[in-house]
C-alpha cells in the first residue's frame, strides 16, 4: 500500500522547523528529500567500502567496482535499457545533454542541417544546442507552446523537414507540469530519418519510463531529483548510437590503451562501453545512493507514485481554481500533467509570495525555473511553483492554500 504518511518516517528532514513551523516541502521539481535508506548506503560506503574504481586489484576497489556497476544494471532494469552499457553516469542532466551534443552533434551536425527543441524547454536543453550551432552552422528551429501551456503537435508537424536531423524535447514542462507524447514525437522523428533526445528530469522521478516502449533515442535525468545524492546523472543511449559517438571527455578510465609512437605519437584505443565516456574518478558513493533510491521507488512502485502525484495535484488545482486572485499556467487535465503547479497571485510579485510561504515553513519556487522563453510564451515575467512528491499529504496542501489566502489578504 501507499502510504505518505508512513513514507515520510524515512525521510528525517521532515523532524526540523522552520520559523517555527514543519517543513512543508513542494520544490521537488528543483531536488527531492532523501530518505535513511540512501542516506545509510552511502554512508555504509565511506565506512566500508571506499575505494576508486577500475583501478585496483585489493578487496576495496573491488568491492567498490562491483557496487558500481550493480547501480548501472539498476538504472538500465528501472527504465528497461537492454544492459548497462547503454547506461553512462554523469554529474545530472545538464552534462547528459551536452555530452550528446558534444559527443554526436560536433560530428554529425553541420551547416544546412536543423534542430528542434520546443518553447517549454529547460534552459539545459536549450544552451548546448545553440552554442553548438555557432560551431557547426546549423539551425535551431522551436515548437510553439499552446496557451493552455501543452506542446503544438501541429508546429512540430509542420517544422519537421528532410533537414532535421535532430528532434530534442522535455518528457515533462518543469513550469506547467505537462506531458508530452514522446511515442509521437519518436515516431515522427523516426519516420524523417532523425533521433529523438528526451530530457526525462521531471519524468523518470515521477512515473513509469520505458525507453523501449518509447523508442527513444537518448535520455537524460538526474538522481538528485529521485531520492538520490547530488552529482549523479544518467544518460541512457541506444548502443549502437554510443558505439559510433566519439567520448566527450577524455582522460583516465575510458581508454583502454595509450601506447607511443615516435612518428605517430600517442595512439589511443577507447574503452568498451559505457566506460569510453566516463573520463576520471567517477561519483561512486552518489551512484551507490542512486542503487538505494532506485529499489526505494521500485518498492513503491512507479505506477503508485504517479498516481499518487496525480491525486494531490488534482486536488490542488481544485481549491485554487476557486480563488479569483490566482492566475494557474498550465493543462487542468492531470492525464497530461506530472505534479507541478505554476501560478501567480495577482498584483503580487512571484518573490515575495515565495517568501512570505517560507515565513510558514512552505517552500516553493520562483521566478523563471530556468525556462524563460516559456514564460515569454505564457507573458509573464515569472511564476511561484509548487511540486510534489511521494511524501507530500494533503493536509499539506491544504495548509498551503490556507497560507496563499492569508497571503492575498496581506497583498
Amino acid at each position: 500500500m501507499f502510504d505518505p504518511y508512513t513514507i515520510r518516517k524515512d525521510f528525517p528532514i521532515f523532524e526540523r522547523k522552520v520559523n517555527g513551523h514543519e517543513i512543508i516541502y513542494f520544490d521537488n521539481a528543483a531536488t527531492s528529500q532523501k530518505p535513511l535508506q540512501v542516506i545509510d548506503a552511502v554512508k555504509d560506503f565511506y565506512k566500508k567500502h571506499n575505494a576508486n574504481v577500475h583501478r585496483g586489484l585489493h578487496t576495496l576497489s573491488q568491492e567498490a567496482s562491483e557496487l558500481y556497476e550493480e547501480a548501472h544494471n539498476e538504472v538500465a532494469k528501472f527504465i528497461n535499457a537492454n544492459s548497462m552499457e547503454e547506461i553512462v553516469f554523469t554529474k545530472n542532466t545538464t552534462e547528459a545533454i551536452n555530452l550528446v551534443a558534444y559527443s554526436w552533434g560536433l560530428h554529425k551536425l553541420g551547416e544546412g542541417d536543423e534542430v528542434l527543441t520546443t518553447l517549454m524547454e529547460h534552459h539545459s536543453n536549450i544552451v548546448p544546442w545553440e552554442i553548438l550551432s555557432k560551431i557547426k552552422r546549423f539551425k535551431v528551429k522551436y515548437v510553439n507552446v499552446k496557451e493552455d501551456g501543452t506542446l503544438d503537435y501541429e508546429s512540430l508537424e509542420n517544422l519537421v523537414t528532410r533537414k532535421t536531423k535532430l528532434i530534442t524535447v522535455t518528457h515533462a514542462s518543469n513550469v506547467t507540469g505537462a506531458i508530452n507524447n514522446i511515442s509521437k514525437i519518436s515516431k515522427l522523428a523516426h519516420d524523417n530519418n532523425a533521433i529523438i533526445v528526451v530530457d526525462g528530469a521531471q519524468s523518470v522521478p515521477h512515473m513509469p519510463v520505458d525507453v523501449k516502449r518509447l523508442d527513444i533515442d537518448f535520455l537524460a535525468f538526474s538522481g538528485h531529483k529521485m531520492l538520490a545524492p547530488t552529482g549523479i546523472g544518467v544518460l541512457y543511449a541506444k548502443k549502437e548510437l554510443l558505439e559510433k559517438m566519439e567520448p566527450f571527455i577524455g582522460g583516465g578510465d575510458m581508454i583502454r590503451s595509450v601506447k607511443y609512437d615516435k612518428a605517430k605519437g600517442c595512439m589511443i584505443e577507447w574503452h568498451h562501453l559505457p566506460w569510453k565516456f566516463e573520463a576520471g574518478t567517477p561519483n561512486v558513493c552518489s551512484a551507490i545512493g542512486l542503487t538505494e533510491a532506485i529499489r526505494y521507488l521500485k518498492r513503491l512502485g512507479m505506477e503508485n507514485v504517479q498516481e499518487h502525484e496525480r491525486q494531490l495535484t488534482q486536488y490542488t488545482l481544485k481549491l485554487l481554481q476557486k480563488d479569483e486572485k490566482i492566475s494557474l499556467y498550465g493543462p487542468s487535465d492531470t492525464s497530461i500533467k506530472c505534479g507541478i503547479i505554476s501560478f501567480n497571485i495577482k498584483n503580487m510579485d512571484y518573490n515575495d509570495v515565495a517568501l512570505l510561504l517560507d515565513n510558514f515553513g512552505i517552500m516553493v519556487r520562483s521566478g523563471y525555473h530556468c525556462a524563460e522563453p516559456l514564460h515569454q510564451r505564457l507573458s509573464i515575467k515569472g511564476s511561484v511553483r509548487a511540486s510534489f512528491y511521494i511524501y507530500n499529504t494533503k493536509e499539506e496542501v491544504e495548509k498551503f492554500v490556507d497560507v496563499l489566502k492569508m497571503i492575498e489578504d496581506v497583498g
